[in-house]
């Protein structure tokens, strides 16, 4: 449940799009924090702040920080009512919590792109590259503009990992290279609004003008280590949704040289369930050509399980790493999955920008 401080604001550090990073004092004693201003409003140095501590002081997971409930003697303003900003529709974000945030979905009947997606049934063969982690996003842009570097190139994030797209530094670092990024079910916070992922490539397709599009949960994948207790079972959901509507999906495998822990390594566990069994319409699974002879020969022995499990329903494609080392080093985020940078994990970084790769050599 919620740990609760109340705190002062002492400095204000980093920003970046959607999220205020800070520092505050709390009995004494300093917290890293981060601000969404979108829904707490701007803090300054001096502010009392509301936070919840629980993930920090418990070690958990992703970023490290106290999150800001609350300014509470400077609350800001009401958005405005008129119907077109992207705060002012009816769609309900994280529903039910108390930071609950009411957004304009991009085709609601206030939405200027409404005319666009009322009747949007079809994606026209766009390809749709499909991933289990955040991390594999700048990868996968890395490998598909490698080669095409004029394509225009969309992101659907899902609600699987972190809801706001704010707290990822690598969306805002991105954002150049990106037609835009839509959040989709409870995840909130992108350029537009989605209520799901079906509608959500609906608005890659027709309102950003994307050719290809990447769905993955946000920051910060959940998992118990259990067969099916982990969030990236979604990825074989998008595979569903993207077919459904007449995409082209590509999976971009979770495959490690370095992870660890047995489940992980080589073509990693979650790859596994989410296309051999969730899936059920086929997807282009791709894989690096070369891989070390030794990961090869692993990756090859899970690939033949999973086309058992899944029928044939998909394709294995094979696809060629040069000039990816290159383009992947020019990222302009820093690569890093599970701790591990390129160097650490290159099959990890080279699995997903054959994907993109592969994907923008599908486009028209």
């Amino acid at each position: 449940m919620v740990r609760w401080r109340s705190g002062t604001v002492t400095a204000i550090r980093r920003r970046w799009t959607g999220a205020v990073e800070l520092d505050a004092e709390v009995d004494g004693s300093p917290f890293r924090a981060l601000a969404y201003p979108e829904l707490v409003g701007e803090p300054a140095v001096g502010d009392r702040v509301l936070l919840n501590v629980g993930a920090l002081v418990m070690g958990l997971g992703t970023g490290g920080y106290a999150l800001v409930v609350a300014i509470p003697d400077r609350l800001p303003v009401d958005p405005p009512e008129d119907g077109r900003d992207r705060r002012s529709g009816h769609v309900v974000k994280a529903r039910y919590t108390p930071l609950q945030a009411i957004v304009l979905g991009v085709d609601e009947e206030a939405s200027p792109h409404r005319p666009l997606l009322v009747d949007a049934d079809d994606l026209g063969g766009m390809p749709v590259v499909t991933a289990d982690l955040h991390s594999a996003l700048p990868a996968i842009l890395a490998g598909a503009l490698a080669d095409r570097p004029g394509l225009r190139i969309a992101y659907v994030m899902t609600d699987g990992g972190a809801l706001p797209a704010g707290f990822s530094r690598t969306l805002a670092a991105l954002a150049d290279l990106l037609a835009g990024t839509v959040t989709v079910g409870q995840s909130f916070g992108g350029d537009l609004e989605a209520t799901t992922v079906h509608s959500g490539l609906l608005a890659a397709r027709y309102v950003l003008r994307a050719d290809l599009t990447v769905v993955a949960q946000g920051p910060g994948n959940l998992g118990t280590g259990t067969r099916w207790g982990f969030s990236g079972v979604g990825t074989g959901e998008a595979v569903n949704a993207a077919a459904a509507l007449g995409g082209r999906p590509v999976g971009a495998l979770r495959i490690s040289g370095a992870d660890p822990r047995p489940r992980h390594h080589g073509l990693s566990h979650h790859s596994g369930t989410a296309y051999g069994r969730v899936a059920l319409a086929g997807a282009d699974l791709v894989v690096p050509d070369p891989l070390p002879p030794d990961l090869a020969d692993a990756v090859d022995a899970a690939l033949t399980e999973l086309e058992a499990v899944a029928a044939g329903r998909h394709r294995v494609v094979r696809v060629p790493i040069d000039g990816l080392d290159s383009a992947l080093r020019a990222s302009p985020v820093p690569l890093r999955t599970m701790g591990r940078d390129l160097d650490g994990d290159p099959a990890y970084f080279l699995a997903c920008a054959v994907a993109g790769r592969h994907a923008a050599g599908l486009v028209a």
